[in-house]
């Protein structure tokens, strides 16, 4: 079980119960308690939370108008919201940042991906390669920076990184974002401690960035109190975000180690990075709905993925449209976050991934389709075209045919809430 479905349980009995007396608030701190040491979060502040949550439901009436159950609730989300730390807004202007990190942490790919956050926000940026002990990770950085449409420099083979750095000052001069990937370790050793010092000497950085993965809970802390002796940390990178259930514990343990957590990786997509909020974090175990950052992962996975005025503004959905729709949706990540931003975040995993590979089959069906037959759904009742379809994309017939009845389903949806004027009022952006 992860902290958020953990929190929804124990939120939901304390809401389910048919009296909010001290035992029913004893047993629910009780059960915050198992579901947070669970997740690693250290034990002095699971003690610390729970206690000032159980001493003011126990000592302070709600205010009038509001149960019980909300107030607790609310108290619980205020308490968290504190437990992980304050939000981070980037500052969009010329910087330097330095990465460090352990082998695992994921510091290459989030490389990119601050790289790509930023030149989208406007900035020019650029990518140096100093990691000189993996051997791949020259590669890795190159191809990254390329699917990101950054500037590289490395060089191969090249094992002093004081050196590549030098290089790099001269080569990225008018670069408003640069970021240096440095070497990892599987523990802060004195080598790696070396290579650190020599490149902050040569790099200056404006911010020394620490690399951690969701999933090593609370040793990120320590990561933290470690590498802030050798350089500077003025914050971490969490990664790991959408697959870790110890996430709370690498959260708490940065910001009770004085390192505020800037921004959190959701995926492995160059786009699955996001600035840190601690309210909407919380909001999410909590399921609540995050329609505004849905809307904003919409535009951007339509602008991602290359659709015209007319697909992306779709008035009349066939075919067409809706492999277009498919092609935008697959840029918004995993289902889990789609739905996740919806406050929809008990879906079973197995429903999940079951949809994932439907929405594939879908598009694969779609591709094999002709012009013609994209534009005129009504084509598709002869049995002919079916058979070609199906053959032509590596499916069965009973595939295609599911596909068909299903997109008649959601087009009757889609033009009755095309033509719902309350919805039109209270979600335009949607449409």
């Amino acid at each position: 079980m992860d902290l958020g479905e953990g929190l929804r349980k124990a939120i939901a009995r304390l809401t389910n119960a048919t009296i909010i007396d001290a035992k029913t608030i004893k047993e629910f701190t009780k059960e915050l308690q198992k579901t947070l040491l669970s997740s690693d979060v250290e034990v002095r502040l699971v003690l610390q939370f729970t206690g000032q949550i159980e001493e003011q439901a126990l000592r302070v009436s709600p205010p009038p108008g509001v149960s019980p159950k909300d107030y607790i609730t609310n108290m619980v989300y205020e308490g968290l919201v504190s437990l992980v730390g304050s939000s981070y807004t980037p500052e969009i202007k010329r910087q330097r940042i330095l990465l460090m990190g352990l082998y695992g942490s994921g510091k290459t790919t989030t490389a990119a991906k601050l790289a790509k956050f930023y030149q989208d926000r406007g900035l020019s940026a650029a990518l140096i390669c100093c990691d000189v002990s993996r051997p791949a990770a020259y590669t890795q950085l190159e191809t990254l920076a390329k699917a990101a449409n950054v500037s590289f420099f490395g060089i191969k083979g090249e094992s002093d990184p004081a050196k590549i750095v030098r290089q790099a000052n001269e080569r990225f001069k008018d670069k408003q974002v640069i970021i240096c990937d440095t070497s990892g370790r599987n523990a802060l050793d004195d080598e790696l401690i070396r290579e650190l010092e020599n490149v902050n000497r040569e790099f200056r950085p404006d911010r020394g960035v620490l690399v951690v993965s969701a999933d090593v809970g609370q040793i990120a802390g320590r990561q933290a109190t470690e590498f802030n002796k050798v350089t500077p940390i003025s914050g971490v990178v969490v990664t790991k975000m959408d697959g870790s259930g110890k996430g709370g514990g690498a959260l708490s343990a940065s910001n009770a180690a004085k390192a505020p957590v800037l921004f959190i990786g959701t995926g492995e997509k160059l786009n699955n990075i996001e600035p840190f909020d601690s309210k909407k974090f919380i909001g999410g175990l909590l399921g609540i709905p995050d329609i505004g950052t849905l809307l904003e992962k919409v535009q951007e996975a339509v602008k991602e993925a290359n659709l015209t005025d007319a697909e992306a503004n779709v008035e009349n959905l066939n075919f067409e449209s809706f492999y277009a729709q498919l092609k935008a949706m697959g840029k918004m990540g995993p289902l889990k976050n789609v739905f996740g931003m919806l406050g929809a975040t008990d879906i079973p995993k197995e429903v999940m991934e079951q949809g994932e590979e439907k929405l594939n089959r879908y598009k694969v069906i779609i591709a094999s389709m002709t012009a013609e037959e994209r534009q005129n759904d009504r084509l598709l009742h002869q049995s002919s075209r079916i058979s070609r379809i199906a053959k032509g994309s590596g499916t069965t017939e009973k595939d295609v045919h599911q596909m068909v009845t299903e997109f008649n389903k959601m087009k009757k949806t889609f033009d009755m809430l095309k033509n719902d004027r309350n919805f039109k009022k209270r979600f335009p952006k949607l449409m």
